[in-house]
């Protein structure tokens, strides 16, 4: 009898195999599992990245239109604000009482705007006890003399209009085809020359009444005598 046993003895490995394959088994779902969780987070972090950034990226597309016409607006507004006008050169006339308290009051008087005619800078050396208006753009301005002689051409016979209590005497020349003319305060112990263009109106007209009314009391006229 042979006492070899080798062929007899239960095989292990096949044993084995089993429960081997049934570890494997149990292992795999939970890899399974995990690697299907993967893509599902993935995905939920990119949908919360574009929810978070959907918000922002609105905002940011809604903000540069917004910025650019502020951007406009401002630089309009910077532009008029900083608008020159050439200084605005005044010839000198004979002025006796410029320095007078007549005239001294009624310079700090007067209006800084008339409708849309703003206070002109002046030429230096400038007229003294003299005050000018133009538009944004320039052109024909709006010009008040005080201190000045008495016209010739007013006398006795001169028509006046009376204009927020101050009595004014126009001197035109009607040949000359000009688009401005000149009144004259005349009863205010001095006398002061108004110059504007036809187009003004007569809001300068009545603007520079008033403050002649405020700044300066009334005096008796004194006209030239009637030529022969």
């Amino acid at each position: 009898m042979s006492n070899d046993t080798r062929g007899t003895e239960p095989d292990n490995t096949d044993a084995a195999a089993p429960d081997a394959l049934e570890d494997a088994a149990a292992e795999t779902p939970a890899t399974e599992a995990d690697a299907d969780s993967t893509p599902e987070s993935a995905n939920a972090g990119d949908a919360e990245y574009e929810m978070r950034r959907s918000p922002a990226l609105i905002a940011t597309a809604v903000a540069l239109p917004v910025a650019l016409v502020v951007g406009l607006i401002v630089m309009g507004v910077l532009a008029n604000r900083h608008h020159s006008r050439d200084p605005l050169a005044l010839g000198s006339v004979p002025a006796p009482a410029a320095a007078g308290p007549e005239c001294t009051a009624l310079l700090p008087a007067l209006p800084d705007k008339i409708g849309d005619y703003t206070t002109a800078e002046l030429m230096q050396p400038a007229p003294p006890a003299t005050h000018a208006w133009q538009l944004p753009d320039g052109g024909d301005a709006i010009v008040v003399r005080c201190g000045l002689d008495r016209p010739l051409e007013f006398t006795k016979s001169s028509p006046l209009q009376v204009v927020n209590g101050v009595n004014w005497f126009e001197l035109r020349d009607q040949t000359s085809g000009v688009t401005s003319g000149t009144w004259w305060a005349v009863d205010r112990g001095t006398y002061i020359a108004l110059t504007m263009p036809d187009n003004a109106g007569a809001t300068p007209l009545q603007e520079v009444s008033e403050a002649i009314k405020k700044a300066m009391s009334e005096k008796p006229m004194d006209p030239n005598p009637i030529p022969n």
